[in-house]
């Protein structure tokens, strides 16, 4: 170690004073330490003497390169120790910015320290830590601000360790945030608290923070501490868990939520999202949701705004993937939920399958479980009366529910868990049967697999309505009349009857093939039929209400020996043609399963309160109602005028929160932001149209979607970006037929409203890429290839290159798919188009389309020497040197890499390696150069800007 470094070099704020020279108008480091040889001190004298000098920037310059200085005396122990003495010394200088700058040399020096100090803990604690919490209360606010600043840093890098957390950290924190502490130094530590708890662990927080945290909540006397608390309350639930939130912080939330400042209630709308993640579904339902209504209809507009724009996202912290049949990976994609593994170990195990979100007690589980509604299929001949349409799940330990099974698989109706819900014995929809009426595990047949417990029908179908009580009120009119003169009656009604059935069978001919509801409707109504015609040869010998009671399983042969006599009031088979009936009779098929919609009934308000009363209680009415009215005009008026926007915006959370069988609830309410006049919110539809298609599935996309998502195709070009940066994902999703339909809408994609709007076409470009593996051969020949020849004469060269790539795909495609002819029928036109264009930027190209052919190998290499190798050589002669560097490049460092071409007796090599051997003389120095350059120093040389030189 011989002399300290004339000038000090912050890492962090790029002073680098070595930079500075004597004609720079900046003073020198050499102004401040004098010249060496002018004294005989020795360099840690001499730092000593410039630290505590009376120049202020002499002491500042110091601060800053204290971390050079560490590393120059950091081996000496003595040495060491004197620079720790430096800094202490340092740290209570009177002048507030070398404090600051002292400050912010910590960090930096903490972690050198660390990586090259075994006893790194005992001078943090000695040493840096002691210097940190003294100027918490440094009465220099923004040496205060830099020391905040620093201890966060600290914490996050875990460089302050647990001993000094709890016993130096937290107790100055708790000391400045006392209700005695000034107001100033309160506020702040307030601050710091919320930060630094999700940096500890959850045993710190709940121990040391949270009492306090508490009272700051109710702190009476400065409302700025009770802003900051609101404003980090999520924060803190997330640090302290579920059950410290639910016993400590949401009765202060509550306070808060209704504070007299209406800046503290704005705080509380904006983090209400975060308070109920930190939440059980019980208190999220029957707590949170009367606050947030509250909120959201609070005299201030400020605060609607705010909770109108978490009404979304609040409302999606009710989603639960087992219910939804989706869930949120890792990398933010959208996947199905495991069906197979959670079936399994369900019926393995006998117990519920955990909810995200929250837990649920066994007490609430078995006071609300809901019967489990299986895969209604018709029993084949010989099997046994017990198998049955409902399987209910039971075990030893009680009444269990599996929400996979009683959402995803079954689709059955999902039930509310709060203790205000009605019992599920008093539920009047016959397809429910409670499970504590069959109570011995023996009566219920257990499917074997996944696959029989799915079934299409049940997964989509809105809940029919129950008419029950029409039936019972229709058999205690039927029940007093004698045989005789009822028996006439009863076969006039079978008559009716099977007259009636018969006409709907008809009707629902023409939609049976491509609609699973209809064919599932269609295989009731059949054995109704047949039901029917049986109850009207047994008549004379059997009572009036005998076919109530009756469902016969097979033809008129065997009905004899098939008979299923339920012990319900009314049989599952007659209320399911009954209902048909209804719903035929209506002329509408629900929301979600038919295509066709007569416009009267959609407009006919009955069918849509029908559906509200029977919507699985997934999310509390009233958020729901107040979501929908996000699109009514008066808001934007008396709220937000960008209200339309945020609702756009979280829709696709609220429609995976309440699964595609209750898309009825949100059809309306998106058709009316699709039409909205703001093109921001139709914007946001399109960049989010895909994750819905995703969410509703194919036949609900097929339905709703694809009408709006050929609206967006035609709207402003804003609106078309968000259509077309995810055109692949939603396409995917389409059927074969459905998807072929935007095969002469995609070159529509190349007119744009802007022409110099570029990033449109080249994003055309990318998709197009992506595309080509929905689609055949032919089709792309027909249609994407020509898409893609006119984007490669673009005027912009960004949009060129990335469509060369893309002919390079179609290429692959044709070999691929050994389509030899329509393969090389695109070679020439290539060939015709580039090679002999009368610009060089088009020959520039071929070379260029050539080289990526060979190197991705997408046509087999005697199809290339025989269709593209004599035109590519024949580029050698070209007047312009950027083409005749492109095809060195593609000869030296492709080609000849390429096993077909170090074959000796290759006819070709030679014509190749001549041509090479002309370019290598070029009289242009870069086509010489890049003729010889070996192929193994390619990649230390960056040619791009040469590839892309026009």
């Amino acid at each position: 170690m011989a002399e300290i470094p004339l000038y000090f070099v912050d890492l962090q704020d790029d002073y680098g004073f070595e930079d500075y020279g004597p004609d720079c108008n900046s003073m020198r480091v050499t102004a401040f330490l004098d010249v060496p040889g002018q004294d005989n001190l020795l360099p840690l004298t001499r730092l000593e003497k410039y630290a505590f000098s009376e120049n202020t920037f002499n002491r500042q310059i110091i601060a800053r390169g204290l971390l050079d200085v560490f590393r120059d005396f950091s081996n000496n122990e003595e040495d060491f120790l004197t620079v720790m003495a430096i800094v202490v010394r340092l740290s209570e200088d009177a002048e507030p910015t070398v404090r600051t700058e002292l400050m912010e040399q910590i960090p930096p020096i903490a972690i050198f320290l660390q990586e090259n100090r075994s006893n790194f803990p005992v001078v943090l604690s000695e040493y840096l830590i002691p210097i940190v919490v003294r100027y918490l209360t440094d009465p220099n606010n923004q040496v205060r601000k830099s020391t905040q600043e620093v201890l966060l840093i600290l914490l996050e890098q875990d460089l302050i360790f647990q001993y000094d957390i709890e016993n130096t950290v937290c107790p100055i924190l708790l000391q400045l945030s006392a209700l005695d502490s000034d107001d100033e130094y309160k506020a702040e530590a307030v601050s710091i608290i919320c930060k630094m708890a999700s940096m500890l662990s959850k045993s710190t927080v709940e121990r040391l923070l949270l009492p306090r945290f508490c009272e700051l909540c109710g702190d009476g006397k400065l409302f700025q501490v009770r802003k900051v608390c609101a404003a980090n309350f999520g924060d803190i639930c997330r640090a302290v868990g579920q059950e410290a939130t639910e016993k400590f912080l949401i009765p202060k939330f509550f306070e808060l939520c209704s504070d007299a400042v209406w800046g503290m209630r704005k705080a509380c709308a904006e983090c209400f999202t975060a308070v109920s993640h930190s939440s059980s579904p019980e208190v999220r339902r029957t707590q949170l949701s009367p606050l947030f209504i509250r909120l959201v209809s609070d005299p201030c507009r400020w605060v609607r705004q705010a909770a109108f724009q978490s009404l979304g996202p609040f409302i999606s912290t009710f989603a639960n993937p087992s219910r939804a049949g989706l869930y949120l990976g890792e990398d933010g994609t959208l996947s199905i939920w495991p069906l197979t593994q959670d079936v399994d170990s369900g019926f393995a195990s006998g117990s519920p399958t955990p909810r995200s979100g929250g837990n649920t007690s066994s007490a609430s589980l078995t006071s609300s479980t809901k019967p489990v509604q299986m895969e209604p299929e018709l029993p084949e001949e010989g099997t046994s009366a017990k198998t049955s349409n409902f399987s209910p799940i039971s075990s030893s330990d009680g009444l269990t529910e599996n929400p996979v099974e009683s959402s995803v698989l079954a689709g059955a109706e999902l039930t509310r868990l709060s203790p205000e819900a009605s019992a599920f014995s008093k539920l009047s929809d016959i397809n429910d049967l409670p499970i504590s009426s069959h109570p011995g595990s023996d009566s219920w047949a257990c499917p074997g697999n996944a696959e029989d417990l799915f079934n299409d029908f049940l997964y989509w179908r809105t809940p029919l309505p129950d008419i029950s009580k029409d039936l019972e009120l229709f058999l205690s009119e039927a029940e007093p009349q004698e045989d005789d003169c009822s028996r006439p009656k009863t076969v006039h009604n079978s008559c009716v009857a099977r007259s009636e059935i018969q006409k709907v069978l008809e009707s629902l001919q023409e939609h049976m093939l491509n609609d699973p509801d209809v064919q599932a409707q269609v295989q009731v109504l059949s054995a109704a039929l047949r039901a029917a015609q049986l109850d009207s040869v047994n008549e004379p010998e059997s009572k009036p209400t005998a076919g109530l009671n009756e469902v016969s399983i097979s033809d008129s042969s065997s009905a004899s020996d098939n008979q299923i006599t339920l012990s319900a009031s009314s049989s599952h088979n007659e209320l399911s043609v009954a209902r048909i009936l209804q719903s035929t009779d209506a002329g509408e098929h629900r929301n979600g399963t038919s295509d066709h919609l007569d416009m009267d009934q959609r407009q006919d308000p009955t069918p849509l309160e029908e559906n509200k009363s029977k919507i699985p209680d997934i999310i509390p009415q009233p958020l729901l109602d107040q979501y929908v009215s996000m699109t009514d005009p008066a808001r934007a008026q008396t709220v937000d005028t960008d209200i339309a926007t945020h609702c756009a915006y979280s829709l696709p959370g609220v429609a995976l929160t309440l699964g595609r069988q209750n898309w009825h609830c949100l059809k309306d309410t998106y058709e009316t932001l699709a039409s909205d006049v703001q093109w921001k919110v139709r914007r946001t539809l399109a960049f989010s149209i895909h994750e819905l298609a995703v969410i509703l599935g194919d036949q609900l996309t097929a339905a709703d979607l694809v009408p709006i998502f050929n609206g967006f195709l035609k709207d402003l070009d804003e609106v078309r970006i968000g259509v077309l940066k995810h055109l692949y994902d939603f396409l995917k999703l389409l059927h074969e037929d459905k998807r072929r339909d935007y095969l002469y809408q995609l070159q529509e994609f190349v007119v744009t409203d802007n022409s110099r709007n570029w990033r449109f076409r080249y994003e055309l470009a990318e998709q197009l890429i992506l595309i080509l593996e929905l689609y055949s051969p032919n089709d792309v020949y027909d249609y994407l290839m020509h898409i893609a020849l006119k984007l490669c004469a673009d005027k912009v060269s960004e949009v060129r290159w990335i469509s060369f790539k893309l002919v390079v795909a179609i290429l692959q495609k044709f070999y691929s798919n050994s389509e030899s002819a329509l393969g090389l029928n695109f070679i020439h036109e290539l060939i015709i188009r580039f090679r002999h264009c009368s610009k060089w930027v088009g020959r520039q190209a071929f070379a260029f389309i050539c080289q990526a052919v060979v190197s991705k190998e997408c046509i087999p290499m005697d199809q290339f020497v025989e269709h593209l190798l004599p035109s590519l050589l024949s580029l050698a002669s070209d007047p312009v040197p950027n083409v005749r560097v492109l095809l060195a490049k593609a000869l030296r460092q492709v080609l000849l890499e390429k096993a077909y071409f170090r074959n000796a007796g290759n006819p070709h090599l030679e014509v190749v390696e001549e041509t090479i051997l002309a370019l290598q003389s070029d009289r242009d120095q870069d086509v010489s150069f890049f003729a010889t350059l070996e192929p193994k120093r390619r990649n230390t040389i960056d040619t791009t800007v040469l590839e892309k030189q026009n």
